[in-house]
């Protein structure tokens, strides 16, 4: 076929090739039109198609060319006899299809009526037959039901006398594990009173003796001690009073020696003891006005312009008020400190 195809085609372009190949098959298929009747062409066109198909594809395959398929898409003509014959064909057809219909109807009608009374005689004797059956189903029902009711009767019987032993037994068996139970709770009970009984014995009685002797010793220690203590104390106040006395009577002794003494200086020398006890005790006052002079930080002097100003003025003070001294002193004594100096003294 590749040889064929290049000999009768080779140098042609692929439209010429489909007019040649055209070209031969309208030729084959007027070849076959020219045998063949129109109504023949019309009525039958499958076998057109094949003879078409049959004689063009071996001579297109001497070409080189393979036909796959040919198929007759329609067949018409100029004098629309064709169209006619469609008609006639047509009218012809749709007859047949009404007889048919019509026949068809009658024999449905036919056919339904007969399904029907078969249907109905049919239904009539199931029914017949279901109330024979539903008869002898409740009469067999009924029998079934008394020697159930009866079996299921004597089945409750037995089955509440058998639940009446069963309870009864197990009543029985209850009470018994209750007094087994009442009695190992007892037991447990005697055991764990033993027990506590031990416990507080160990944990409390022994322990509390063990307390109540020690605090009785300790009690009796503390006792003797303090006992002790307070002898010691005793003893102690008893000589700390003894060696105060002492003291006391020493010292009141010497007191009162130094005051004989004093009064025996006094009747010697009256008023010479008198200024030598006052110019004893004159720098002790004198200290005492000038302290709050040296504890002072800071002094401020108001002056009204005349005199002397600064540290002298300060001694000036100081010295003004120790000249007034002696006066102050014969009016709280009576003792006149210059008349004194200027008598003499006198002795017994």
């Amino acid at each position: 076929m590749l040889a064929a195809a290049c000999q009768m085609f080779l140098g042609k372009t692929e439209a010429e090739i489909a007019h040649i190949a055209l070209e031969t098959l309208e030729g084959h298929q007027r070849a076959i039109m020219a045998h063949m009747t129109v109504e023949e062409i019309y009525k039958d066109r499958q076998k057109f198609s094949e003879q078409v198909f049959k004689v063009a594809s071996s001579d297109l395959v001497n070409m080189g060319i393979s036909v796959v398929s040919y198929t007759l898409k329609d067949i018409h003509d100029d004098q629309d006899y064709l169209h006619s014959l469609g008609k006639a064909r047509t009218a012809q057809v749709q007859k047949d299809a009404r007889i048919g219909e019509a026949e068809a109807k009658r024999d449905a009608g036919i056919r339904e009526a007969k399904a029907k009374q078969e249907k109905v005689s049919a239904q009539y004797l199931s029914e017949i037959e279901m109330a024979k059956a539903q008869r002898d189903y409740e009469l067999k029902k009924a029998a079934y039901d008394i020697e159930v009711n009866t079996r299921r009767a004597q089945a409750d019987l037995a089955y509440q006398l058998q639940v009446a032993k069963t309870k009864q037994q197990i009543e029985e068996q209850r009470v018994q594990v209750q007094v087994v139970e009442r009695a190992q709770q007892v037991a447990v009970q005697e055991q764990e009173i033993a027990r506590r009984e031990k416990e507080l014995e160990a944990r409390v009685r022994k322990p509390a003796e063990a307390e109540r002797y020690k605090l009785e010793r300790l009690a009796e220690a503390e006792k003797s001690q303090l006992i002790m203590q307070a002898e010691a104390e005793a003893e102690a106040v008893r000589m700390r009073g003894e060696a105060e006395a002492f003291a006391i009577g020493a010292r009141a002794r010497a007191e009162a020696e130094q005051m004989a003494k004093k009064a025996e200086a006094f009747q010697l020398y009256q008023e010479a003891a008198q200024l030598d006890m006052l110019l004893e005790k004159l720098p002790q006052v004198a200290e005492e006005i000038s302290g709050p002079l040296t504890s002072a930080n800071k002094i401020t002097l108001v002056s009204s312009g005349s005199g002397a100003m600064g540290a002298a003025k300060v001694t000036g003070e100081v010295l003004d008020i120790l000249s007034r001294l002696p006066e102050s002193v014969e009016r709280l004594t009576g003792v006149s400190i210059s008349q004194v100096n200027h008598k003499p003294l006198r002795t017994a």
